[in-house]
Protein backbone atom coordinates (compact mmCIF):
# COMPACT_ATOMS: atom_id res chain seq x y z
CA UNK A 1 0.00 0.00 0.00
CA UNK A 2 1.00 3.64 -0.38
CA UNK A 3 1.96 5.84 2.83
CA UNK A 4 3.63 8.76 3.82
CA UNK A 5 6.14 8.51 5.95
CA UNK A 6 8.20 11.09 8.28
CA UNK A 7 11.30 9.39 9.05
CA UNK A 8 12.75 12.48 11.45
CA UNK A 9 11.62 15.85 12.58
CA UNK A 10 11.89 19.11 10.33
CA UNK A 11 9.93 21.01 7.71
CA UNK A 12 7.37 19.43 5.17
CA UNK A 13 10.33 18.07 2.85
CA UNK A 14 10.59 15.18 4.85
CA UNK A 15 8.15 13.73 4.13
CA UNK A 16 8.08 10.90 2.00
CA UNK A 17 5.65 8.80 -0.38
CA UNK A 18 6.49 4.93 -0.15
CA UNK A 19 5.00 1.38 -0.75
CA UNK A 20 4.85 -0.66 2.06
CA UNK A 21 3.13 -3.75 3.42
CA UNK A 22 -0.74 -3.64 4.04
CA UNK A 23 -1.66 -4.54 7.76
CA UNK A 24 -3.57 -7.42 8.52
CA UNK A 25 -6.35 -7.13 11.07
CA UNK A 26 -5.99 -9.08 14.02
CA UNK A 27 -9.00 -10.77 15.61
CA UNK A 28 -10.25 -7.87 17.37
CA UNK A 29 -9.58 -5.85 14.57
CA UNK A 30 -11.39 -3.78 11.78
CA UNK A 31 -8.85 -3.08 7.88
CA UNK A 32 -10.47 0.35 6.44
CA UNK A 33 -9.65 1.06 2.97
CA UNK A 34 -8.80 5.15 3.59
CA UNK A 35 -10.50 7.13 1.43
CA UNK A 36 -9.60 10.60 2.99
CA UNK A 37 -7.66 12.09 5.68
CA UNK A 38 -6.89 15.50 7.03
CA UNK A 39 -3.69 17.23 7.66
CA UNK A 40 -4.34 18.89 11.39
CA UNK A 41 -1.98 21.51 13.14
CA UNK A 42 -1.65 18.40 15.64
CA UNK A 43 0.16 16.68 12.29
CA UNK A 44 2.00 20.27 12.02
CA UNK A 45 3.54 20.03 15.18
CA UNK A 46 4.73 16.23 15.89
CA UNK A 47 6.55 16.62 11.94
CA UNK A 48 8.33 19.78 13.03
CA UNK A 49 8.26 18.71 16.76
CA UNK A 50 7.23 22.34 17.64
CA UNK A 51 5.54 21.90 20.90
CA UNK A 52 4.05 24.45 22.70
CA UNK A 53 5.96 26.08 26.02
CA UNK A 54 7.26 23.60 28.48
CA UNK A 55 6.06 20.63 26.77
CA UNK A 56 9.11 19.52 24.49
CA UNK A 57 10.62 16.86 26.27
CA UNK A 58 7.07 15.22 27.12
CA UNK A 59 6.24 15.47 23.51
CA UNK A 60 9.80 13.79 22.12
CA UNK A 61 9.03 11.16 24.97
CA UNK A 62 5.44 10.44 23.97
CA UNK A 63 6.26 10.58 19.92
CA UNK A 64 10.25 9.59 19.43
CA UNK A 65 13.25 11.03 21.24
CA UNK A 66 14.96 11.45 17.95
CA UNK A 67 12.74 10.89 15.35
CA UNK A 68 8.89 9.62 14.99
CA UNK A 69 8.22 6.78 17.01
CA UNK A 70 5.30 6.50 14.46
CA UNK A 71 6.57 7.22 11.14
CA UNK A 72 3.11 7.65 9.60
CA UNK A 73 1.39 10.46 10.90
CA UNK A 74 -2.42 11.41 10.45
CA UNK A 75 -5.29 11.19 12.92
CA UNK A 76 -8.32 11.39 11.56
CA UNK A 77 -9.89 9.05 8.16
CA UNK A 78 -13.10 7.89 6.46
CA UNK A 79 -13.49 4.80 4.52
CA UNK A 80 -14.66 1.38 4.10
CA UNK A 81 -14.65 -1.52 6.08
CA UNK A 82 -12.14 -3.96 4.24
CA UNK A 83 -11.94 -6.93 6.58
CA UNK A 84 -12.58 -7.90 9.79
CA UNK A 85 -11.39 -9.96 12.43
CA UNK A 86 -12.62 -12.83 13.90
CA UNK A 87 -14.12 -11.16 17.33
CA UNK A 88 -15.51 -8.01 15.69
CA UNK A 89 -19.28 -8.03 15.35
CA UNK A 90 -20.10 -4.32 15.18
CA UNK A 91 -18.97 -3.53 11.76
CA UNK A 92 -18.47 -6.11 9.04
CA UNK A 93 -17.20 -5.46 5.44
CA UNK A 94 -18.48 -2.48 2.85
CA UNK A 95 -19.29 -0.24 6.20
CA UNK A 96 -18.49 3.38 5.53
CA UNK A 97 -17.21 4.92 8.60
CA UNK A 98 -14.93 7.68 9.97
CA UNK A 99 -12.43 7.32 12.72
CA UNK A 100 -10.19 9.12 15.46
CA UNK A 101 -7.08 7.43 15.86
CA UNK A 102 -5.66 10.45 17.98
CA UNK A 103 -2.14 9.77 19.22
CA UNK A 104 -1.75 6.28 17.59
CA UNK A 105 -1.63 8.35 13.99
CA UNK A 106 -1.44 6.25 11.09
CA UNK A 107 -3.98 7.19 8.99
CA UNK A 108 -1.78 8.68 6.54
CA UNK A 109 -1.96 5.54 4.03
CA UNK A 110 -4.36 3.56 1.91
CA UNK A 111 -5.39 1.01 4.84
CA UNK A 112 -5.38 1.73 8.60
CA UNK A 113 -6.35 -1.37 11.34
CA UNK A 114 -7.87 -0.45 14.48
CA UNK A 115 -9.30 -2.02 17.44
CA UNK A 116 -13.11 -2.70 16.88
CA UNK A 117 -13.05 -0.90 20.67
CA UNK A 118 -11.08 2.30 18.96
CA UNK A 119 -12.90 5.40 18.18
CA UNK A 120 -14.86 4.17 15.07
CA UNK A 121 -18.01 4.96 13.79
CA UNK A 122 -20.52 4.67 10.95
CA UNK A 123 -20.73 7.67 8.91
CA UNK A 124 -23.20 10.24 8.36
CA UNK A 125 -25.23 8.98 5.56
CA UNK A 126 -25.72 12.59 3.92
CA UNK A 127 -21.81 13.29 3.94
CA UNK A 128 -18.97 12.68 1.56
CA UNK A 129 -15.59 11.33 2.84
CA UNK A 130 -14.06 14.33 2.53
CA UNK A 131 -16.47 15.97 5.31
CA UNK A 132 -16.74 12.76 7.16
CA UNK A 133 -13.23 12.67 7.29
CA UNK A 134 -12.62 16.12 8.91
CA UNK A 135 -15.74 15.42 12.32
CA UNK A 136 -13.07 14.03 14.34
CA UNK A 137 -10.20 16.23 15.30
CA UNK A 138 -12.45 19.82 15.42
CA UNK A 139 -15.30 18.36 16.49
CA UNK A 140 -14.49 15.92 19.39
CA UNK A 141 -11.80 18.40 20.67
CA UNK A 142 -14.59 21.39 20.89
CA UNK A 143 -16.87 19.30 22.32
CA UNK A 144 -14.70 18.08 25.18
CA UNK A 145 -14.32 21.79 25.92
CA UNK A 146 -17.34 22.85 25.68
CA UNK A 147 -18.97 20.31 28.20
CA UNK A 148 -16.36 20.86 30.26
CA UNK A 149 -17.39 24.20 30.84
CA UNK A 150 -21.01 23.47 30.55
CA UNK A 151 -22.39 26.17 28.57
CA UNK A 152 -25.66 27.25 28.73
CA UNK A 153 -28.11 28.79 26.73
CA UNK A 154 -28.09 32.61 26.43
CA UNK A 155 -24.51 32.40 27.57
CA UNK A 156 -22.04 34.63 25.81
CA UNK A 157 -19.19 32.47 24.27
CA UNK A 158 -16.09 34.08 22.41
CA UNK A 159 -13.74 31.87 19.98
CA UNK A 160 -10.24 33.03 19.60
CA UNK A 161 -9.00 31.67 16.57
CA UNK A 162 -12.44 30.91 15.30
CA UNK A 163 -11.90 30.31 11.62
CA UNK A 164 -9.44 27.14 12.31
CA UNK A 165 -10.46 23.59 12.88
CA UNK A 166 -11.51 23.57 16.30
CA UNK A 167 -12.93 27.00 15.73
CA UNK A 168 -15.03 26.00 12.77
CA UNK A 169 -16.67 23.04 14.75
CA UNK A 170 -16.92 25.09 17.95
CA UNK A 171 -18.87 28.12 16.59
CA UNK A 172 -21.28 25.31 15.13
CA UNK A 173 -21.71 23.46 18.54
CA UNK A 174 -21.90 26.40 20.69
CA UNK A 175 -24.46 27.49 18.62
CA UNK A 176 -26.32 24.45 19.05
CA UNK A 177 -26.26 24.78 23.12
CA UNK A 178 -27.76 28.00 22.66
CA UNK A 179 -24.43 30.13 23.17
CA UNK A 180 -24.64 33.72 21.50
CA UNK A 181 -21.12 33.31 19.93
CA UNK A 182 -18.32 36.38 18.94
CA UNK A 183 -15.47 34.99 16.59
CA UNK A 184 -12.15 36.40 16.28
CA UNK A 185 -10.05 36.16 13.56
CA UNK A 186 -9.05 37.66 10.51
CA UNK A 187 -11.48 40.03 8.20
CA UNK A 188 -11.07 38.01 5.30
CA UNK A 189 -12.35 35.15 7.34
CA UNK A 190 -15.77 37.29 8.61
CA UNK A 191 -18.18 35.46 6.11
CA UNK A 192 -17.13 32.31 6.86
CA UNK A 193 -17.73 32.67 11.07
CA UNK A 194 -20.13 34.42 10.47
CA UNK A 195 -22.33 32.16 7.93
CA UNK A 196 -21.62 29.39 10.65
CA UNK A 197 -23.26 31.13 13.14
CA UNK A 198 -21.33 33.84 14.49
CA UNK A 199 -23.11 36.79 16.05
CA UNK A 200 -20.76 39.19 15.84
CA UNK A 201 -16.84 39.21 14.17
CA UNK A 202 -13.71 41.05 15.41
CA UNK A 203 -10.83 41.39 13.52
CA UNK A 204 -7.83 40.91 15.39
CA UNK A 205 -5.59 42.85 13.60
CA UNK A 206 -7.68 45.95 13.65
CA UNK A 207 -9.38 45.58 17.47
CA UNK A 208 -8.23 43.99 20.58
CA UNK A 209 -11.12 42.07 22.27
CA UNK A 210 -9.97 42.55 25.58
CA UNK A 211 -10.05 45.97 25.57
CA UNK A 212 -13.62 46.94 24.47
CA UNK A 213 -14.75 47.02 27.79
CA UNK A 214 -16.95 44.34 27.20
CA UNK A 215 -17.17 40.76 29.08
CA UNK A 216 -17.88 37.47 28.08
CA UNK A 217 -19.31 34.19 29.86
CA UNK A 218 -16.63 31.38 28.55
CA UNK A 219 -14.05 32.54 26.14
CA UNK A 220 -12.61 29.85 24.11
CA UNK A 221 -8.54 30.35 23.09
CA UNK A 222 -7.73 28.18 20.08
CA UNK A 223 -4.47 29.61 19.55
CA UNK A 224 -3.00 30.40 22.53
CA UNK A 225 -2.63 34.50 22.05
CA UNK A 226 -5.09 34.50 25.16
CA UNK A 227 -3.77 33.12 28.03
CA UNK A 228 -5.67 33.55 31.42
CA UNK A 229 -3.23 37.02 31.85
CA UNK A 230 -4.90 38.41 28.85
CA UNK A 231 -8.50 37.23 29.44
CA UNK A 232 -9.01 37.60 33.04
CA UNK A 233 -10.62 40.81 32.89
CA UNK A 234 -12.95 40.23 29.89
CA UNK A 235 -14.16 37.41 32.40
CA UNK A 236 -17.26 37.62 34.48
CA UNK A 237 -17.71 36.48 37.31
CA UNK A 238 -18.20 32.80 37.14
CA UNK A 239 -16.17 32.83 33.40
CA UNK A 240 -14.18 29.95 31.94
CA UNK A 241 -11.41 30.27 29.85
CA UNK A 242 -10.83 27.18 27.67
CA UNK A 243 -7.20 27.06 26.93
CA UNK A 244 -7.16 24.08 24.29
CA UNK A 245 -3.73 25.87 23.44
CA UNK A 246 -1.54 26.47 26.19
CA UNK A 247 1.94 26.24 27.80
CA UNK A 248 2.89 23.85 30.81
CA UNK A 249 3.10 26.77 32.56
CA UNK A 250 0.01 28.18 32.54
CA UNK A 251 -1.65 24.77 32.69
CA UNK A 252 0.15 24.16 36.49
CA UNK A 253 -0.55 27.63 38.12
CA UNK A 254 -3.35 29.29 35.94
CA UNK A 255 -6.18 27.08 37.53
CA UNK A 256 -5.77 27.78 41.08
CA UNK A 257 -5.15 31.72 40.36
CA UNK A 258 -8.34 31.33 38.57
CA UNK A 259 -10.25 30.06 41.42
CA UNK A 260 -9.06 32.16 43.75
CA UNK A 261 -10.93 35.05 41.73
CA UNK A 262 -14.21 33.23 41.07
CA UNK A 263 -13.54 32.33 37.39
CA UNK A 264 -12.20 29.00 35.99
CA UNK A 265 -9.01 27.94 33.44
CA UNK A 266 -9.90 24.48 31.22
CA UNK A 267 -6.90 22.92 29.90
CA UNK A 268 -5.07 20.08 29.21
CA UNK A 269 -5.93 17.83 26.63
CA UNK A 270 -9.58 17.02 25.13
CA UNK A 271 -11.04 13.08 25.78
CA UNK A 272 -13.50 12.17 23.00
CA UNK A 273 -14.88 8.89 23.32
CA UNK A 274 -16.94 6.53 20.10
CA UNK A 275 -20.14 7.91 21.61
CA UNK A 276 -19.30 11.78 21.17
CA UNK A 277 -18.46 10.46 17.68
CA UNK A 278 -21.60 9.10 17.15
CA UNK A 279 -23.02 12.49 18.56
CA UNK A 280 -20.98 14.55 15.97
CA UNK A 281 -22.48 11.91 13.07
CA UNK A 282 -26.15 12.47 14.24
CA UNK A 283 -25.43 16.29 14.35
CA UNK A 284 -24.25 15.96 10.80
CA UNK A 285 -27.16 14.55 9.35
CA UNK A 286 -29.20 16.91 11.10
CA UNK A 287 -27.74 19.88 9.53
CA UNK A 288 -26.07 21.46 12.95
CA UNK A 289 -22.63 20.44 12.59
CA UNK A 290 -20.68 20.35 8.82
CA UNK A 291 -16.83 20.65 9.09
CA UNK A 292 -15.52 23.65 6.70
CA UNK A 293 -13.02 22.33 4.23
CA UNK A 294 -10.40 24.83 3.38
CA UNK A 295 -8.43 22.65 0.95
CA UNK A 296 -7.79 19.36 -0.79
CA UNK A 297 -4.47 17.50 -1.74
CA UNK A 298 -3.94 14.34 -3.24
CA UNK A 299 -1.96 11.89 -1.52
CA UNK A 300 0.89 12.31 -3.75
CA UNK A 301 0.94 16.20 -2.81
CA UNK A 302 0.85 15.78 1.15
CA UNK A 303 3.74 17.98 1.05
CA UNK A 304 2.04 21.03 -0.16
CA UNK A 305 -0.68 20.44 2.53
CA UNK A 306 1.98 20.61 5.23
CA UNK A 307 3.21 23.62 4.03
CA UNK A 308 -0.52 25.46 3.91
CA UNK A 309 -1.15 23.99 7.30
CA UNK A 310 2.45 25.72 8.34
CA UNK A 311 1.24 29.52 7.42
CA UNK A 312 -1.13 28.99 10.08
CA UNK A 313 -3.75 30.36 7.52
CA UNK A 314 -6.02 27.56 7.15
CA UNK A 315 -9.98 27.49 7.19
CA UNK A 316 -10.88 24.88 9.10
CA UNK A 317 -9.87 21.47 7.65
CA UNK A 318 -7.35 20.19 5.17
CA UNK A 319 -8.09 17.02 2.99
CA UNK A 320 -6.04 14.72 1.68
CA UNK A 321 -7.88 12.21 -0.71
CA UNK A 322 -6.26 9.02 -0.55
CA UNK A 323 -8.42 7.20 -3.04
CA UNK A 324 -9.97 8.52 -6.52
CA UNK A 325 -13.22 7.14 -5.55
CA UNK A 326 -13.08 10.03 -2.79
CA UNK A 327 -15.49 12.64 -4.35
CA UNK A 328 -17.58 10.03 -5.26
CA UNK A 329 -18.87 9.82 -1.46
Amino acid sequence: MKAVVCERYGPPEVLRLTETATPQPRDNELLIRIHATTVTFADRRIRAMDAPPGFGVLMRLAFGVSRPRQPVLGSELAGVVDAVGSAVHAFRPGDRVFAFADARLGCHAEYRCLPDNALVARMPANLDFAHAAALSFGGTTALSFLRRAKVRRGEQVLINGASGGVGTAAIQLARHLGAEVTAVCSAANADLVSSLGAARVIDYAREDFTQLGECWDVIMDTVGTAPYSRASPVLRPGGRLLAVLAGLQDMLTTPLRARLHGRRVIAGPAFGTTEDLRHLAQLAEAGVFLPVIDREFPLERIVEAHRHVDTGRKRGNVIIHVTDSLSQG
